[in-house]
């Protein structure tokens, strides 16, 4: 059975460009347009996430906190794909629960390599 990965970015070509790599790899992809539409998608087993930091509604560090408070989610990995390259959000993030931080524009073959090591830990 497929590993199932959330996707969360409000950019609609971040996610077709993640989905297409992630999807090529053998992943199952669940797309989510910002934080609470990410938390609304957010069921069954879900073995990674990759979100994006600012998005319209929820941002992505408020979504990573309201994941991590979740029972059932709370040791699932989040990868946070974002144009925040600063150490203080970066730090923010790690404090939150990122388990790595990709900065836009990204090589789908470095976010592969990332999502590979974390779905396995």
């Amino acid at each position: 059975m497929a590993k199932r990965i959330l996707i969360v970015d409000d950019s609609a070509s971040v996610r077709q460009v993640a989905g297409i790599a992630l999807k090529g790899a053998g992943y199952e992809v669940i797309e989510a347009c910002d934080g609470q539409d990410g938390l609304d998608k957010l069921s069954g087993k879900v073995h990674l996430i990759i979100s994006d930091v600012n998005m319209p509604r929820m941002d992505g560090i408020s979504f990573l906190k309201a994941v991590k408070a979740h029972p059932n989610y709370k040791f699932t990995p989040v990868i946070m794909l974002t144009t925040e390259a600063g150490e203080t959000k970066k730090s923010e993030g790690r404090s939150a629960g990122a388990k790595a931080w990709i900065v836009k524009p990204f090589q789908p073959q470095a976010m592969l390599d990332a999502v590979a090591r974390l779905v396995l830990a």
